[in-house]
Protein backbone atom coordinates (compact mmCIF):
# COMPACT_ATOMS: atom_id res chain seq x y z
CA UNK A 1 0.00 0.00 0.00
CA UNK A 2 1.16 3.49 -0.81
CA UNK A 3 -0.08 6.75 0.62
CA UNK A 4 -1.36 9.20 -1.96
CA UNK A 5 -2.44 12.80 -1.48
CA UNK A 6 -5.45 13.98 -3.46
CA UNK A 7 -6.69 17.51 -4.01
CA UNK A 8 -10.42 18.07 -4.50
CA UNK A 9 -12.20 21.23 -5.55
CA UNK A 10 -15.59 22.43 -6.73
CA UNK A 11 -17.02 25.80 -7.75
CA UNK A 12 -20.28 24.88 -9.47
CA UNK A 13 -23.62 23.74 -8.11
CA UNK A 14 -23.80 22.27 -4.62
CA UNK A 15 -20.06 22.39 -3.90
CA UNK A 16 -20.29 20.68 -0.50
CA UNK A 17 -22.38 17.85 -1.92
CA UNK A 18 -19.92 17.39 -4.79
CA UNK A 19 -17.05 17.08 -2.30
CA UNK A 20 -18.92 14.65 -0.04
CA UNK A 21 -19.98 12.51 -3.00
CA UNK A 22 -16.44 12.50 -4.40
CA UNK A 23 -14.94 11.46 -1.05
CA UNK A 24 -17.47 8.63 -0.74
CA UNK A 25 -16.72 7.52 -4.28
CA UNK A 26 -12.98 7.53 -3.58
CA UNK A 27 -13.59 5.31 -0.56
CA UNK A 28 -15.50 2.91 -2.79
CA UNK A 29 -12.64 2.42 -5.26
CA UNK A 30 -11.35 -1.12 -4.75
CA UNK A 31 -7.92 -0.90 -3.19
CA UNK A 32 -8.38 2.65 -1.80
CA UNK A 33 -8.91 3.64 1.80
CA UNK A 34 -9.32 7.24 2.96
CA UNK A 35 -6.99 7.93 5.85
CA UNK A 36 -8.04 11.50 6.60
CA UNK A 37 -9.30 14.68 5.00
CA UNK A 38 -8.45 18.30 5.63
CA UNK A 39 -10.76 21.10 6.51
CA UNK A 40 -12.45 22.88 3.61
CA UNK A 41 -10.96 26.09 2.29
CA UNK A 42 -12.75 28.75 0.25
CA UNK A 43 -10.32 29.90 -2.39
CA UNK A 44 -10.15 32.41 -5.17
CA UNK A 45 -9.94 30.87 -8.62
CA UNK A 46 -6.44 30.26 -9.96
CA UNK A 47 -5.45 30.72 -13.59
CA UNK A 48 -8.85 31.86 -14.86
CA UNK A 49 -10.08 34.34 -12.29
CA UNK A 50 -13.51 35.40 -13.65
CA UNK A 51 -15.47 32.62 -11.97
CA UNK A 52 -16.94 31.70 -8.58
CA UNK A 53 -14.74 30.82 -5.62
CA UNK A 54 -13.82 27.19 -5.08
CA UNK A 55 -14.22 24.96 -2.08
CA UNK A 56 -11.04 22.89 -1.79
CA UNK A 57 -9.79 20.13 0.47
CA UNK A 58 -7.12 17.46 0.45
CA UNK A 59 -7.39 13.81 1.38
CA UNK A 60 -4.78 11.22 2.17
CA UNK A 61 -5.55 7.72 1.00
CA UNK A 62 -3.85 4.35 1.18
CA UNK A 63 -3.97 2.50 -2.11
CA UNK A 64 -2.55 -0.51 -3.84
CA UNK A 65 -3.42 0.94 -7.26
CA UNK A 66 -0.72 1.99 -9.69
CA UNK A 67 -0.67 5.77 -10.31
CA UNK A 68 -2.30 5.59 -13.75
CA UNK A 69 -5.01 3.23 -12.45
CA UNK A 70 -5.75 5.64 -9.61
CA UNK A 71 -5.91 8.49 -12.12
CA UNK A 72 -8.40 6.56 -14.25
CA UNK A 73 -10.53 5.88 -11.18
CA UNK A 74 -10.68 9.52 -10.01
CA UNK A 75 -11.34 10.79 -13.55
CA UNK A 76 -14.23 8.31 -13.69
CA UNK A 77 -15.58 9.83 -10.46
CA UNK A 78 -15.36 13.30 -12.02
CA UNK A 79 -17.38 12.12 -15.04
CA UNK A 80 -19.93 10.38 -12.80
CA UNK A 81 -20.43 13.62 -10.88
CA UNK A 82 -21.16 15.50 -14.09
CA UNK A 83 -17.86 17.17 -14.79
CA UNK A 84 -17.72 18.46 -18.32
CA UNK A 85 -14.45 19.59 -19.86
CA UNK A 86 -14.93 23.23 -20.71
CA UNK A 87 -11.88 25.44 -20.68
CA UNK A 88 -8.50 25.18 -19.00
CA UNK A 89 -8.77 26.24 -15.34
CA UNK A 90 -12.44 27.05 -15.88
CA UNK A 91 -15.40 26.33 -13.61
CA UNK A 92 -16.08 22.72 -12.70
CA UNK A 93 -18.46 20.60 -10.71
CA UNK A 94 -15.58 18.60 -9.26
CA UNK A 95 -11.86 18.35 -9.78
CA UNK A 96 -9.78 15.56 -8.29
CA UNK A 97 -6.00 15.68 -8.69
CA UNK A 98 -3.40 13.21 -7.54
CA UNK A 99 -0.83 15.42 -5.82
CA UNK A 100 1.75 12.96 -4.52
CA UNK A 101 2.20 9.24 -4.13
CA UNK A 102 4.75 7.59 -1.81
CA UNK A 103 8.02 7.05 -3.59
CA UNK A 104 6.63 7.87 -7.04
CA UNK A 105 8.13 10.35 -9.42
CA UNK A 106 6.38 10.24 -12.77
CA UNK A 107 6.17 12.40 -15.85
CA UNK A 108 3.82 11.31 -18.60
CA UNK A 109 1.38 12.92 -21.00
CA UNK A 110 -1.47 12.40 -18.54
CA UNK A 111 0.08 12.46 -15.06
CA UNK A 112 3.01 14.15 -13.36
CA UNK A 113 3.93 13.23 -9.78
CA UNK A 114 4.42 15.18 -7.68
CA UNK A 115 1.79 17.40 -9.29
CA UNK A 116 3.53 19.83 -11.63
CA UNK A 117 2.20 23.04 -10.03
CA UNK A 118 1.76 21.92 -6.42
CA UNK A 119 4.28 24.45 -5.08
CA UNK A 120 2.44 27.35 -6.76
CA UNK A 121 -1.02 26.65 -5.38
CA UNK A 122 -1.98 27.83 -1.94
CA UNK A 123 -5.40 26.13 -2.33
CA UNK A 124 -3.54 22.82 -2.42
CA UNK A 125 -0.79 23.54 0.07
CA UNK A 126 -2.95 24.93 2.90
CA UNK A 127 -5.17 21.85 3.23
CA UNK A 128 -2.27 19.49 2.50
CA UNK A 129 -0.11 21.11 5.18
CA UNK A 130 -2.99 20.63 7.63
CA UNK A 131 -3.08 16.85 7.20
CA UNK A 132 0.53 16.15 6.17
CA UNK A 133 2.71 18.96 7.57
CA UNK A 134 5.87 16.88 7.31
CA UNK A 135 5.34 15.99 3.66
CA UNK A 136 8.26 17.15 1.55
CA UNK A 137 7.68 18.04 -2.10
CA UNK A 138 10.55 19.04 -4.35
CA UNK A 139 12.86 19.20 -1.34
CA UNK A 140 10.71 21.57 0.76
CA UNK A 141 8.13 20.73 3.45
CA UNK A 142 4.63 21.66 2.22
CA UNK A 143 4.06 23.59 5.45
CA UNK A 144 6.94 25.96 4.61
CA UNK A 145 5.81 26.47 1.02
CA UNK A 146 2.25 27.12 2.20
CA UNK A 147 3.43 29.75 4.71
CA UNK A 148 5.49 31.50 2.04
CA UNK A 149 2.61 31.58 -0.47
CA UNK A 150 0.17 32.72 2.19
CA UNK A 151 2.47 35.59 3.20
CA UNK A 152 2.86 36.65 -0.44
CA UNK A 153 -0.87 36.48 -1.27
CA UNK A 154 -3.98 38.45 -0.47
CA UNK A 155 -5.67 37.84 2.89
CA UNK A 156 -8.74 36.14 1.37
CA UNK A 157 -6.97 33.99 -1.25
CA UNK A 158 -7.49 30.83 0.79
CA UNK A 159 -9.52 30.86 3.99
CA UNK A 160 -10.92 28.14 6.18
CA UNK A 161 -14.65 27.58 5.54
CA UNK A 162 -15.92 26.34 8.88
CA UNK A 163 -19.50 25.81 7.68
CA UNK A 164 -18.46 23.65 4.73
CA UNK A 165 -15.99 21.74 6.92
CA UNK A 166 -18.70 21.06 9.51
CA UNK A 167 -21.17 19.95 6.80
CA UNK A 168 -18.68 17.47 5.32
CA UNK A 169 -17.66 16.10 8.71
CA UNK A 170 -21.32 15.71 9.64
CA UNK A 171 -21.98 13.79 6.42
CA UNK A 172 -19.33 11.26 7.38
CA UNK A 173 -20.32 11.09 11.05
CA UNK A 174 -23.86 10.01 10.18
Amino acid sequence: MAEAALGLGSNMGDRVDHLVTALRAIESIPGCFRVRSSSVYRTRPWGKTDQDDFLNLCALIETDLAPLDLLAAVKGIERDLGRVERERWGPREIDIDILTMDGVTLESDVLTLPHARINERLFVLMPLAEIAPGLVVNGVPVKETARALEAAGRPDDCVLDADATDAIRAAFAA
